[in-house]
């Protein structure tokens, strides 16, 4: 039997790429003779180059870069030919920013990997959104690539109080030619009721009586910058980092759609007999533009059965097949939920090889 295994990360444990591994591990020990095509898979959020270097090759070059609240970090460019691929949660991901710092957050170092792109010699530069702490509307990335301003472009929303006028020009000079694209399945616009503030700012550390203010804010960049694009979909994305980048001329592009035909997902589908993904929460916001979801379609146009593996399982067996998915199985079932956290890969694994007693043959 083949079977194609193409998980995401499982969110504080495990990378996409481990956690392929741990779910070939167990499914090995229930069924040695099938052959297993591991495919870790990404939305575009943390894991994001890992995941296209395993697929792709390339060359990965090392930076360092200034965090979300002013630390050095390191942080990888991943080169393809003439395209490179960034990570913003590298940058300011949501582990780089404590909730207490949630409105003066940049996305200064965004802007210096992007600068490391071009100082490479890119001609177009994939930027994996997903996973941010930040919601300054993009305006550290501006900064960093030269954009003036009669406010603090560096300083998280809160820099943003007061701001009037914002000159993009040196930035899309130091662009110059180089494409831009966004890898990224959010919709949302950058202010208003289902904002960048609004909908994630609470996931952030922002308080419920500080969203308007903060809303407020990402509004004068909007207005500063360009409010049509600030109400396009996909302006809101990682803490409104999608506006800058729009403004700048960037294309968006589906995250799961980009990663899947980077690491051809359905030509290896229509190879394999069953499909198995995973992610560390399945429940029902996984249709919304995750890789689980992302999977089963691929599955589904290859008419093949696909099965998820989790941490939790938050979805009943209506709403499971409404995603695509046949079956799916929750490591805090099997193990329990401690058990599960305090030694995920393992728990995989064991979760993988009880699954493949039901569907190896």
């Amino acid at each position: 039997m083949r079977v194609l295994v193409a998980p995401d990360k499982f969110a504080g444990t495990l990378t996409a790429v481990e956690a392929a591994e741990a779910v070939a591990e167990g499914w090995r020990r229930q069924a040695p003779d099938d052959q297993l095509d591991l495919a870790p898979m990404s939305d575009g959020g943390p894991g994001f180059v890992d995941v296209l270097h395993a697929a792709l090759g390339g060359e990965l070059h090392l930076v360092t870069v200034t965090s979300a609240v002013g630390d050095p970090v390191p942080a990888a460019v991943l080169r393809v030919g003439a395209t490179a691929y960034v990570e913003t949660a590298q940058a300011c991901g949501r582990h780089l920013v404590p909730e207490d710092a949630a409105e003066t957050a940049s996305t200064v170092g965004v802007g210096e990997l992007l600068l490391a792109a071009l100082d490479g010699g890119a001609e177009e530069v994939v930027l994996g959104l997903g996973g941010s702490g930040t919601t300054d509307g993009g305006a550290g990335l501006l900064a960093a690539l030269g954009a003036t301003a009669d406010a603090a472009l560096d300083g998280g929303p809160a820099g943003l109080d007061g701001l009037g006028a914002v000159d993009l020009g040196p930035a899309r000079a130091r662009l110059g030619d180089v494409r831009l694209v966004m890898a990224s399945d959010v919709d949302n616009p950058l202010t208003g009721l289902f904002g960048a503030a609004k909908t994630y700012g609470p996931q952030k550390g922002i308080g419920e009586d500080r969203i308007a203010a903060v809303d407020a804010r990402l509004e004068l960049l909007a207005v500063a910058t360009d409010r049509r694009t600030a109400l396009e979909k996909g302006a809101g994305a990682a803490g409104g980092l999608g506006h800058a980048l729009l403004c700048l001329g960037a294309r968006r592009e589906p995250g799961i759609g980009l990663v899947v035909d980077a690491v051809g997902l359905a030509e290896r589908a229509r190879a394999a007999d069953l499909v198995v993904t995973g992610e560390g929460a399945f429940d029902f916001s996984s249709r919304s533009g995750k890789v689980p979801y992302g999977v089963a379609e691929v599955a589904a146009e290859a008419l093949r059965p696909c099965v998820a593996l989790a941490g939790q399982v938050l979805v009943g067996s209506r709403e499971m097949r409404a995603l695509g998915v046949e079956s799916a199985y929750s490591m805090a079932d099997l193990v329990g939920l401690d058990r599960a956290m305090a030694d995920p890969a393992g728990s995989l694994a064991a979760l993988a090889e009880r699954t493949a007693r039901t569907w190896s043959r």
